[in-house]
């Protein structure tokens, strides 16, 4: 539908039906001081050709590399062309988030058909609409995790991706919740970390594959967790990695969280991304944000619906499990239309991923490149010590070559990755370009 602004004839209709005088009087109860004197400090309006050609020079603008290993929590994936045919139908596309959600069966069923997949997944008994990315989702499974346990102590590995900590830090502020870190070693979380697990404990949040993409066996700590009354939460921030690990649940967390932006979600400079959030059946009425259940209507019929709705925006209140109010729907439908077309091609596309960072690993040990925790199991992702690996980066990047992530800004106290790239390679890098980044990489400069 097309904006249209108010005519003259408009707003003299409306106040005559106010009976007010000017629309000075409207605003009467406003004071002097704080009202607006002279006109806004912006450019005047442009035709709908002059923004047209503005916005096309600003994306211009942008620089894609000619060669990208950057992960840290975004991947760069193929997506079938099926998956955005499907989103442009205008049933899907144009719903933002159905208020009247009954009268949309066709949304409701792509939403259950998106908590479904999750729950395979992660091996959780349900799992909600999605939230609006994976460090919301972890934040909003930390609170989640306070409310049943009745505490307020939260632990969290410093293998968790460092900007996930920060958003659990901010929601901590409002959600009155203690967070503490637990040292990594040997890449990833310590295992004597769990002696800090104490009475208090809400809940202990683990990452696999954790920020410096090796896989973690968190069972023991799950266990330690649980015998001291605190839950544990398990994150993914790499979903595809879900289809060769183990799920979360087989391996004792009880809140399942993490990024589905790997399905179906281009990069597009940063997003919008997907959240997924999945937890045991003990839990139900705990989960923040939207439910869709199944049933049968009045004729028989199978239908949708929303159901425990801990929303504050209907009947909790100020009871709400959370103030979370929608779902990223449209790319959780991507999510959801990508893992349908992977059906068990998943474990394909995940091996393949495993085996080209294995084969980018061995290619950059070849080239004097120090590759630290070889024994411990990884995914797509890994760290590389180069000397002065900041200015390494830098001068590939003039070269449109964005090797990994520089850890040195992320880890300031930690010696050892000051001179570390986080590497990432999924099915988008070929064998040429992991043999080019190891050339580069390795060579002198």
């Amino acid at each position: 539908m097309a904006y249209a602004a108010l005519t003259p004839d408009d707003r003299k209709a409306m106040l005559a039906e106010l009976r007010l005088a000017s629309i000075g009087a409207l605003f009467k109860d406003i004071p002097e001081k704080v009202r607006l004197r002279s006109p806004l400090g912006i450019p005047e309006g442009l035709s709908e050709q002059e923004v047209s050609t503005l916005l096309s020079g600003i994306a211009g603008t942008n620089r894609l590399p000619r060669l990208s290993f950057l992960g840290a929590g975004a991947y760069r994936h193929y997506i079938p062309a099926a998956v955005d045919q499907l989103l442009l139908r205008g049933e899907f596309f144009t719903a933002y988030t159905p208020y009247q959600a009954e009268a949309s069966q066709g949304s409701l069923q792509a939403i259950f058909e998106f908590q479904t997949l999750i729950c395979q997944l992660t091996g959780m008994d349900l799992a909600n609409a999605s939230v609006y990315d994976g460090a919301t989702a972890l934040a909003e499974a930390a609170v989640m995790a306070a409310g049943i346990t009745s505490k307020k102590d939260i632990l969290v590995s410093d293998a968790v991706h460092p900007h996930y900590r920060q958003v659990l830090k901010t929601y901590a502020r409002g959600g009155r919740l203690v967070i503490r870190e637990l040292p990594s070693r040997d890449g990833g979380t310590d295992p004597a970390g769990t002696q800090a697990i104490g009475s208090d404990t809400a809940a202990v949040i683990v990452q696999s594959p954790n920020f410096f993409g090796v896989v973690e066996d968190y069972r023991a700590l799950a266990d330690d967790a649980h015998r001291k009354g605190a839950l544990l939460i398990a994150l993914s921030c790499e979903a595809t990695s879900l289809g060769i690990l183990k799920p979360a649940g087989e391996m004792g967390a009880d809140i399942a969280v993490g990024e589905a932006q790997s399905f179906g979600s281009p990069l597009s400079f940063g997003g919008p991304h997907c959240g997924f959030m999945a937890t045991r059946e003990e839990h139900m009425r705990h989960i923040p944000g939207r439910l869709v259940g199944q049933t049968l209507d009045s004729e028989g019929k199978r239908g949708f619906t929303l159901t425990l709705q801990a929303r504050e925006q209907h009947i909790r209140r100020e009871k709400a499990t959370s103030n979370i109010c929608t779902s990223q729907q449209l790319n959780a439908l991507a999510c959801a239309i990508h893992l349908a077309l992977l059906g068990p091609n998943l474990r394909e596309l995940a091996e393949l991923n495993l085996q080209k960072a294995a084969y980018a690993r061995k290619a950059l040990s070849t080239m004097r490149v120090r590759i630290p925790h070889e024994d411990r199991p990884h995914y797509n992702e890994f760290i590389a010590l180069i000397p002065d690996a900041g200015r390494a980066h830098a001068s590939l990047a003039e070269r449109d070559v964005i090797a990994g992530l520089p850890l040195k800004a992320l880890y300031p106290d930690r010696k050892e990755l000051r001179d570390a790239l986080l590497l990432c390679v999924t099915e988008m890098n070929t064998k040429d370009e992991i043999d080019e980044l190891a050339s580069l990489l390795g060579g002198p400069r």
